[in-house]
């Protein structure tokens, strides 16, 4: 069975972007879950680099910006975090309140424009997280492509002033259920690592939402490899689809992996 039957027969939408290996559906807008949250942190790791924003400016969590939903601040007593320390827990366990904070301080414009600068013209955040989204409000905190994505991936991993940064804040993402599931590798290794390298080693962001799975990241192994893959589909069909993310991270790692002499073809495991 090719990679398209296998994603053809999921009960849901299997889209992808793998740069050296295949697409499929890559130009297909679809809602992006938490992995929207890597447009704000590319603004929060741009801010940094060029001094416009200070990594130790401390801000204060305001009761607006307090969300249910994934993430440790909710629960937490303190009020006041410095900007670096949400960045890391908006990338670590993707919390939904140290995102609407960030949002705040940065601004929805801010990160719009950053995100045109990268070349992204579908993929956007379009709101802060909620919980729960009424109809008065837009219909969900992002979306994207995964093309754009990918490319975005991409670009991170090659710039050299705030690139390595964010990829210091992906590498210590602690969802790896998603594509990275099948990717061999120390998720506890979060040194950004050169190529060659010894093994695999990824750094990613996931998002997780009801009918939606998504998973973005890059692997560093002989070479150097970006995927962005999205998913949708009917509640409850998630863990199918989350089996038809593993088929593509299989890929990635033989394609990244310091054994891998060619490009494996577009195949699903049995």
């Amino acid at each position: 069975m090719s990679g398209d039957d296998f994603a053809a027969a999921l009960p849901g939408t299997l889209a992808y972007s793998v740069p050296g290996w295949g697409e499929r559906r890559a130009d297909e807008v679809l809602t992006l879950a938490s992995v929207g949250k890597l447009l704000l942190l590319a603004s929060v790791a741009r801010g940094f680099a060029a001094g416009a924003l200070d990594p130790d400016e401390q801000l204060a969590l305001l009761d607006q910006d307090y969300s249910a939903g994934s993430g440790l601040l909710r629960n937490l007593s303190a009020r006041e975090w410095t900007l670096l320390d949400l960045a890391r827990l908006t990338a670590s366990v993707s919390d939904n309140t140290a995102t609407n904070t960030l949002l705040r301080r940065v601004g929805l414009e801010r990160v719009a424009a950053d995100t045109a600068a990268l070349g992204l013209r579908q993929t956007r955040i379009l709101d802060r997280i909620r919980e729960p989204r009424l109809p008065e409000h837009p219909p969900t905190f992002a979306v994207g492509t995964a093309r754009e994505l990918a490319a975005l991936v991409e670009v991170v991993a090659d710039d050299r002033e705030w690139g390595p940064l964010l990829m210091e804040w992906m590498a210590g993402c602690l969802d790896r259920s998603m594509v990275a599931a099948a990717i061999p590798h120390d998720p506890e290794d979060l040194a950004v690592r050169d190529l060659p390298a010894s093994g695999l080693w990824v750094a990613n962001k996931t998002g997780t939402d009801v009918g939606t799975r998504c998973d973005v990241g890059v692997v560093r192994g002989a070479r150097q490899v970006c995927y962005a893959v999205l998913t949708r589909c009917s509640p409850g069909d998630e863990f199918a689809m989350v089996q038809g993310m593993q088929a593509v991270g299989a890929a990635v790692a033989r394609l990244a992996a310091p054994a891998a002499t060619t490009t494996p073809e577009r195949t699903a495991p049995p």
